[in-house]
């Protein structure tokens, strides 16, 4: 069944052949009916087991108990039978949208199969590995079979960057920031959409955790499944390399005043004034973005909730050197295995305002959970959760 799949994609996609893969990410495990559980009981069932390596993108339930959600019974019950049904099926129980930070890192220029649209742009812009944006069930498809189609980003003639999009006249001081990235991605995703571009004009590395935070907003803005940076991302040495020494057929030079509407996009809340909830993590906080948040809280007590989502590999760090406790101390709710915009563990409040520093939760929050958004630095949002209203231009 799983190879009827990969082969009418394939038919359907126009791909000549399949490819074999080294490794899948699973997002198909998060429940959003029961279909989607009956479909992976019904692989389990089959005796279907993974051929490939494949790790697991959040799921429904916090199952480290770090926090609750407001889930019926039903659908908690439905959830909890999806996430054990892909554990038969013999993924990893990773349970984290950066597989990337829990040790799951393709080698560059491997062919692999990975759903969840900020995993699929890290793996193939920041790894070089090379995958499509493969969709639920597909991916689990393809998992058990070995194989993918191939089309699409598999083929390197299909990675080449086609747009330029050059922040050279953006002030350093910005462009060394963290409140950058997420900005700058949102806006790319929106100029680029589907397209390979090429971001031009950064001076050195900004880090994974930038890279990380400019991918999630692309991907969600726009359908952005690769983009490259010069002389940063492995396809990428220099400009010329990356548009495979051939003439853009567009160059997009970014302005601060761009910045400055890509920034205003990311606050949806009516009311500036009040906050309800901070949360940070999405994608899923590294251990050095925990390292961050712990210097600017300091030894002080959150009025306000701020909710750190991150995968299991992070909360094991943070357990076994005392960490959780002081944060938990503090106010922090930390959220494993699954975050806060894809099941429901926010209050329920009617007009209620979340401040975010990620710019995948500005954009999916208002639909996901109701909450009006306010983006800041996360410098920002923890000066905002300890006075227990919006605050801005904190010192870092």
């Amino acid at each position: 069944m799983a190879m009827r799949i990969v082969a009418a994609t394939a038919r359907l996609m126009g791909a000549p052949s399949l490819i074999p893969i080294a490794s899948a990410h699973i997002d198909g495990a998060l429940y959003h009916g029961d279909s989607g559980t009956l479909f992976a009981e019904k692989l389990a069932l089959g005796g279907a087991k993974v051929a490939v390596r494949a790790t697991l993108n959040v799921g429904s339930l916090d199952l480290t108990g770090c926090s609750k959600n407001r889930l019926p019974p039903h659908e908690r019950g439905m959830a909890r039978r999806m996430m054990d049904a892909y554990r038969t099926l013999g993924c990893e129980p990773s349970w984290t949208c950066a597989p990337y930070q829990a040790g799951h890192r393709p080698a560059l220029g491997s062919d692999v199969a990975w759903g969840e649209s900020n995993a699929v742009v890290f793996c193939n812009s920041v790894l070089g590995a090379r995958t499509n944006r493969y969709g639920d069930f597909l991916d689990i498809a393809c998992a058990i079979s070995g194989f993918a189609p191939y089309y699409g980003l598999h083929r390197p003639e299909n990675r080449r960057a086609t747009v330029v999009f050059d922040v050279s006249g953006l002030d350093p001081a910005f462009l060394g920031s963290e409140v950058a990235w997420p900005i700058l991605g949102s806006l790319y995703g929106r100029e680029v959409g589907d397209a390979i571009g090429v971001v031009a004009g950064i001076a050195a590395h900004p880090g994974e955790d930038a890279l990380k935070a400019f991918g999630a907003a692309s991907a969600s803005a726009g359908a952005v499944g690769l983009f490259h940076v010069a002389g940063v991302t492995p396809e990428a040495p220099d400009l010329a390399t990356a548009l495979h020494h051939q003439p853009p057929q567009a160059v997009i030079k970014v302005t601060a005043e761009m910045i400055a509407d890509s920034r205003r996009r990311l606050s949806t809340a009516l009311d500036m004034d009040r906050i309800d909830a901070v949360a940070i993590g999405s994608p899923h906080l590294s251990i050095a973005e925990f390292d961050r948040l712990e210097a600017l809280i300091g030894k002080r007590k959150l009025k306000v909730t701020l909710y750190a989502c991150t995968g299991r590999h992070a909360l094991a760090s943070l357990e076994s050197s005392g960490r959780r406790v002081a944060l938990e101390a503090a106010g922090v709710v930390i959220v494993a295995d699954t975050c806060v915009v894809v099941t429901p563990i926010l209050p329920d409040i009617a007009g209620a305002v979340l401040m975010t520093n990620s710019g995948k939760f500005a954009h999916y929050a208002p639909g996901n959970t109701g909450y009006g958004v306010i983006y800041g630095s996360m410098a920002e949002c923890v000066e905002s959760a300890v006075l227990g209203r919006p605050v801005f231009e904190a010192a870092a």
